[in-house]
Formats: structure tokens, sequence, C-alpha cells
């Protein structure tokens, strides 16, 4: 009987441990948020195979996006590849040359892990696990134990729940304070972390700026609470929320403060 359940209720690393602890086979399908849909095999409780709809999962585009084969060899192969399943692909590869068998093991293991590493993130969504699916037809399969990511899935979920215990709601806003502890100029952030920066303003929920740059829910959680940290912004409740547009940082201050400060975070943004 295939076991079936909500990410509300029972979460990817409980399911990762069910599976490891009872060394279990089968099919794991996740209906996640906006339509997208993940797929793992296990055998005898390993990862044997990982996908995800929204991002190429054939052998050809994982060892490129790896960065294990140029434009140029990509683009040969592609043109041959098409007939060939991945199992097939994979031996050519190894006969002409390209690649050992642990080489193409190895980088097959490195895309399954940031799968499952991506479906941490994932809060709610159907699964249904059946131990009596067939696997994928002509995939390479590894053998992954499961307990190093059962350990970082678990750090990441206590991470979460202390991220919602800081910012339970993100239809909260965020202002820049009147007296920031840091310097602007002096700030050392990710590429993510100004752009946020620069959507700073009483009109723009968390929600509404983490939709506009196609951020998670935790992304944007983690970068708010690092700026709440060094002490940049607060929170505030969004100021005429029905607003269609969203709004640039600065858009309340004088117009000569408001370019100062707004062209030092495009500055920065461009130079990243």
């Amino acid at each position: 009987m295939a076991l079936k359940g909500n990410l509300r209720t029972f979460s990817i690393v409980q399911l990762l441990n069910l599976i490891h602890l009872a060394r279990k086979s089968g099919l794991l399908r996740i209906q996640g948020p906006k339509g997208q849909q993940a797929e793992l095999y296990f055998q005898q409780g390993k990862l044997a195979y990982a996908s995800l709809s929204h991002r190429p999962n054939n052998l050809l585009d994982i060892l490129y996006q790896a960065k294990r084969l140029s434009g140029t060899q990509y683009r040969a192969l592609k043109q041959r590849a098409a007939q060939y399943s991945d199992r097939e692909l994979g031996l050519m590869l190894v006969n002409a040359g390209y690649f050992t068998p642990i080489e193409i093991l190895n980088t097959l293991k490195a895309a399954y892990r940031d799968v499952v590493r991506t479906l941490f993130t994932w809060r709610e969504g159907e699964f249904i696990f059946d131990s009596h699916a067939p696997p994928p037809k002509g995939k390479i399969f590894v053998r992954m134990g499961l307990e190093n990511l059962i350990i970082e899935g678990s750090r990441h979920l206590r991470e979460w729940e202390r991220l919602e215990e800081e910012i339970p709601s993100l239809k909260v806003a965020m202002k820049f304070v009147d007296q920031p502890r840091t310097n602007l100029q002096n700030l050392n952030l990710s590429p993510e972390e100004w752009r946020v920066l620069s959507y700073v303003n009483p009109h723009n929920s968390l929600e509404k700026i983490a939709r506009a740059l196609k951020l998670s829910d935790m992304e944007i959680r983690r970068i708010v609470y690092g700026l709440l940290q060094a002490g940049l912004v607060e929170l505030v409740r969004p100021e005429n929320e029905p607003l269609p547009e969203i709004k640039l940082a600065f858009s309340d201050r004088p117009k000569e403060e408001r370019l100062s400060l707004l062209n030092k975070i495009i500055d920065r943004i461009r130079r990243l």
C-alpha cells in the first residue's frame, strides 16, 4: 500500500528518515509549490535518483551545468544524445574517454543532492511513496546514504523554525531605521541582499518583494533577518497595501536624499 500525505504534517526529513531506517525501495513523488514536481527513487534505503520538473534532469544537461562539458562539446553531443538514454549516453562518454564512471557518478550525486536540498525548502505539498513503482527508465542510478542529508535537513528545519519565529508573517513591510548601526557604503552583502535592500519601502510587503525577486519564503526570511540583525531596517505594517506596483526604496524620502541613497545601491548592484 502506498504512503500518502502532506508536507505540512510529514516533512521531507521525516520521509527520508523513514525510508532510511526501514531500508525502503520505491518511488517518492511530490507535488510542490507553484506546480513543481519532484521524483526520488530509492533502493534499500539509499537514494538512487532524483529530479525536479523545473530543472533539466538528463545526463548531458547535468554534466553541462556542472561545467564538466564545454559549450562546444555540449552542442556537438546534443545532436546525438536525443536517441540515447542516460545509461547509453554515459557508456558512450566513458568509452570515448570523456569521463570515467566515477566522474559521472559523482556529478550525478551532486545534482541529486541539490534536488533534495531544494525539497528542504518546500513547506507544503502532496506526496506519495510507492514501494511497487518501477524505477525510472534509462536513468543512471547511484547509491547515496541518507544519513548526511537527514542531518543537513534537520539543521535546515531548525533554521526555518527560528526564522519563522522571528518573522512569522510575510505580509509585513520594512523601512530603514532612522539611525542605522551600519554604514551602507561599507556593507558586504550578496547580490540577492542588495536587491532586497533596493525594495525596502513601507509600501512593499515581504511577500511582494519575494514575488518580484523570485525568492522562496525561506530565502526572503533569511535575507530580511540578516538586515534586521545588521540594524539597517525594521519591520512595519505595510502602507497602502492595495498599491498595484512595487515601490523602490527611499521613495518617501526628500528627492535629493532619495537620489543619493538609491544611486549608491544601484551602483553597488551593477558592480556585483
